[in-house]
């Protein structure tokens, strides 16, 4: 497993980012896991978060221009992989949307770096219905912007809810025709408790959710 898919783990561990139980989904389902960014809420955390999104977005070659947030999540892991970036000696511009668009000031939806002409990086920590990725980037190409890739914490790598057969990942990579870089996935996390001795008693019901929902 490349190094960033295990420390990523790690780090999530750590944070309690990563939780094993009992958890029942937006979708109804109950998973044995669940992952939660929003613990990720230390500048140190952050850092080493954004260090992991930066090697996997390496190891896949994608190409942009502008780092994006969506609104919320995706804003304080974009903004960390803008500082993490700039400390490998690339300073990329950096844009978010608001949930509401503004009525004074400046106004309008995005917050940040123009996106016209440019090619466009959309961080967030999953994607689950897809909802939010679909929007920002509606919002990236209303305001000029190309679409470049979508990079996420975690791939749950299970079927999307409406019968199609592809995962929530597969149907938007599908749909926007550019790439979603997962920093981890499922398949990882199964390969992680296998070499770890505290993650032994986890796996058969990681397993078993995979064999359930996971996309065949």
């Amino acid at each position: 497993m490349p190094d960033h898919r295990t420390r990523f783990l790690r780090l999530a561990l750590q944070a309690n980012a990563l939780g094993f139980g009992e958890f029942t989904l937006k979708s109804g389902r109950i998973s044995p896991y669940f992952f939660n960014a929003g613990r990720f809420d230390s500048g140190a955390a952050l850092a080493a978060l954004a260090g992991c999104y930066a090697d996997a977005l390496e190891a896949a070659g994608v190409g942009f221009d502008v780092v994006f947030g969506p609104a919320y999540k995706g804003i304080p892991l974009a903004t960390a992989l803008a500082c993490e970036y700039a400390r490998r000696g690339r300073d990329l511009p950096l844009a978010f949307n608001r949930k509401e668009a503004k009525d004074h000031g400046e106004g309008g939806r995005l917050v940040g770096a123009p996106l016209a002409g440019r090619r466009v990086l959309v961080v967030d920590d999953v994607v689950t219905a897809g909802t939010a990725i679909r929007e920002a980037l509606a919002i990236i190409r209303g305001a000029g912007g190309t679409p470049a890739g979508i990079a996420v914490a975690l791939d749950r790598q299970e079927v999307a809810g409406d019968g199609g057969g592809q995962s929530a990942t597969q149907a938007i990579a599908t749909e926007a025709g550019i790439p979603v870089v997962a920093v981890a996935t499922l398949d990882d996390l199964l390969a992680f408790a296998d070499q770890s001795a505290g993650l032994a008693d986890e796996r058969a019901r990681l397993e078993a959710y995979r064999a359930q929902y996971g996309v065949r």
